[in-house]
């Protein structure tokens, strides 16, 4: 059960600390500018924010209150990492989807899916509800109301209190043609990332070379 409600910019900062040490670890822990630089990419967000470094700052010092993240000075530079899997007891499979859930809002098991190959390689829709049976189970998770057109329900995460339906969504979803449902730009939307993704890697890469001659 969650005893604590994540503001906007300390869940994007979660997800963030979450994603680089699933999809990067040998970039992980992240230093400021690295956490300022993964929170306000253009890829695999939603919504896509740029915050500056007080921002990112006050986000950390409210989930270190939380005891979700925690600060190493050992380096030259402060380094940033979470305790979020270790506090919940979380398998792989469940940070990956809580992850998701954190950068880019509800989304269908089959988005989920899509979207979680450089977190976790699921193998099926099956083991994707499995593991939201499990956040679920804990309160971390619940299912939305299904969206006109859509085949599949939506999760969010509860991290930040109650989601709400988005009506304006609701809405756009009533008015597309049927069968082009979220399955399939989902698909789409796959063959797209992978290539965002492995420029956003390579950004990151370059800011942590650079930050070792600063």
């Amino acid at each position: 059960m969650v005893d604590f409600e994540l503001s906007a910019s300390e869940a994007r900062v979660l997800g963030c600390l979450l994603e680089k040490d699933m999809a990067t670890p040998e970039y992980y822990p992240l230093s400021l500018n690295g956490l300022v630089n993964a929170c306000n990419q253009k890829s695999n967000r939603n919504p896509v924010v740029s915050y500056d470094d007080n921002t990112v700052l006050e986000a950390v010092d409210g989930l270190k209150e939380k005891q979700l993240v925690w600060q190493s000075d050992a380096g030259r530079v402060p380094k940033f990492s979470h305790h979020f899997d270790k506090r919940f007891n979380l398998l792989p499979r469940e940070t990956a989807v809580i992850c998701l859930l954190l950068l880019r809002g509800a989304q269908t098991p089959g988005e989920l899916r899509c979207r979680s190959e450089r977190l976790y390689p699921f193998a099926d829709l099956d083991e994707v509800q499995v593991a939201i049976r499990s956040l679920e189970e804990i309160g971390l998770v619940r299912k939305l109301s299904r969206l006109p057109g859509h085949k599949e329900s939506r999760f969010a995460h509860l991290l930040s209190g109650e989601p709400e339906q988005d009506a304006a969504e609701g809405q756009a979803a009533a008015a597309s043609p049927g069968p082009s449902g979220s399955d399939r730009i989902a698909v789409l939307e796959k063959e797209m990332e992978q290539v965002r993704t492995e420029l956003a890697d390579l950004k990151q890469a370059f800011t942590a070379f650079r930050e070792q001659f600063d």
